[in-house]
């Protein structure tokens, strides 16, 4: 495949709002031994972003600069020892930054296959909300068939995929959202029960639809206030995986509950993971996810496609919290 010298980006001029996501153009990157050089297609818009252009989520030492951990497209180059990959492959991918553009590298380890059916901006919705579902989920603290599951902020990315994959693998599952429309489209999911947070106590709710007992699992992104009362709403043996602080990361927390009740505490961020474990996670997506997305059993929740040269506008929704699902920004 012939590659032109420079292509179309959006980087991150200066940290601040949305305004300081700028389009320009930047030479296209030429891929390193295990690296495949992926055409972009179409690229997924994530919180994460959002933190880097604040200022506060750098990428990792070596990553590019630019916003964009999740593309789907083909493959347009690839590096010595690059074996599963060929140009013209049709891949979904992982990044380490770097989405926000024409073309994008990314680790071989960290490339999936399209699933079938799929077009390039269903495909761009996968990656991110599920390698951080699964790992933490999952393979962190094992939420297993007949457990009850929360997760909070269901309308999100990464609630609408933890809904749908919790319930596939057979937990009952509860989340909380911000408006009776949200809860609605949680429970259209598959959510077994969807609580409003702003028209009731969703601690008092968990109580009641538990029995007193409890959740065995909760996925929060909140932080917060919400860290107390995660503890208090685990049932024993409950496990509290975190994995962001959108209401900030510091409060009084009376941890008594976690040794009365034997509770397991895990927090991640998916970015600075090593390659090893992202190629693990990719392994266990490709075994156990990708039949149900080809099987129409699970399916990503897209709300908004944005082209490319107005990432501004989608962050603006994004930090916004009118959508419900994914956000994706296209490239022609």
């Amino acid at each position: 495949m012939s590659l032109p010298e420079t292509m179309r980006v959006v980087e991150i001029a200066s940290f601040g709002g949305p305004e300081v996501l700028t389009p320009t153009e930047r030479p296209v990157p030429k891929p390193g031994p295990g690296e495949v050089l992926i055409k972009v297609a179409a690229a997924g818009v994530n919180r994460p972003d959002i933190s880097q252009r604040m200022g506060a989520y750098p990428p990792p030492p070596g990553a590019s600069d630019l916003p964009g951990l999740e593309v789907a497209g083909t493959v347009a180059a690839v590096g010595d020892g690059v074996r599963n990959w060929a140009e013209g492959d049709p891949v979904c991918a992982l990044t380490p930054g770097g989405g926000y553009a024409e073309y994008c590298l990314t680790p071989q380890e960290q490339c999936l296959p399209v699933p079938e059916g799929y077009d390039m901006v269903k495909a761009a919705c996968l990656p991110e909300t599920f390698f951080t579902v699964y790992l933490n989920v999952f393979m962190r603290v094992g939420l297993k068939a007949g457990e009850k599951f929360l997760v909070h902020g269901g309308s999100s990315g990464i609630g609408t995929t933890a809904i749908q994959l919790a319930r596939a693998f057979g937990a009952t599952v509860f989340t909380t959202a911000g408006s009776d429309e949200k809860v609605k489209a949680c429970t259209d999911l598959g959510a077994h029960h969807a609580i409003n947070y702003r028209a009731q106590d969703w601690k008092e709710a968990i109580k009641e639809a538990t029995d007193g007992k409890g959740v065995d699992v909760i996925l929060d992104m909140v932080g917060g206030d919400y860290i107390q009362g995660n503890i208090d709403s685990l049932a024993f043996d409950g496990r509290l995986a975190i994995i962001a602080f959108l209401q900030g990361s510091k409060r009084e927390v009376d941890l008594i509950k976690v040794l009365g009740k034997r509770l397991t505490i895990s927090g991640s961020t998916l970015r600075p993971q090593p390659i090893s474990k992202k190629a693990e996670i990719a392994a266990n997506l490709q075994n156990h996810v990708w039949p149900l997305l080809t099987s129409g059993k699970v399916a990503p929740v897209l709300f908004k496609t944005f082209p490319l040269a107005e990432a501004s506008a989608a962050h603006s929704l994004m930090e916004s919290s009118d959508h419900i699902g994914k956000i994706i920004l296209t490239v022609d």
